[in-house]
């Protein structure tokens, strides 16, 4: 059974500053995965920032956080992270990692859904940590 843990290394930051985020994760099997970061705002609606297709490593991110967030997995430690550099105000909230069993035309598919609607097509959720962000 597929189980992602509590996402961890938010924290309290000034803008400019940077954070890794981390989510353990257990039961993937021999499936490949669509992976990806959710970051909610302060009135609770998730959007999807960046995604990984683990059957060959490709990554995908919305516009505003290119060249600034990475999102990697380690498959030793069965862990999905989030490199978050240069954090910006628009960065703050609770980032939530997600899951589903994928193909590579099935991420075709999520990356055609609008990145705040992107959270319907994931099925698996790690619980939140926080990310507060001050000027």
């Amino acid at each position: 059974q597929v189980q992602l843990m509590m996402a961890s290394g938010g924290g309290s930051v000034q803008a400019g500053d940077s954070l890794r985020l981390s989510c353990a994760y257990s039961g993937l099997g021999d499936n490949n995965y669509c992976m990806a970061w959710f970051r909610a705002s302060a009135v609770g609606k998730r959007e999807g920032v960046a995604d990984i297709y683990t059957g060959d490593g490709s990554t995908y991110y919305v516009d505003y956080v290119k060249g600034r967030l990475s999102i990697s997995q380690d498959t030793v430690k069965n862990t999905l992270y989030l490199q978050m550099n240069n954090v910006q105000i628009e960065d703050a909230g609770t980032y939530s990692c997600a899951a589903r069993i994928c193909t590579k035309e099935t991420m075709g598919f999520v990356q055609g859904v609008s990145p705040s609607a992107r959270a319907n097509v994931y099925d698996y959720w790690g619980q939140g940590t926080q990310v507060t962000v001050s000027s």
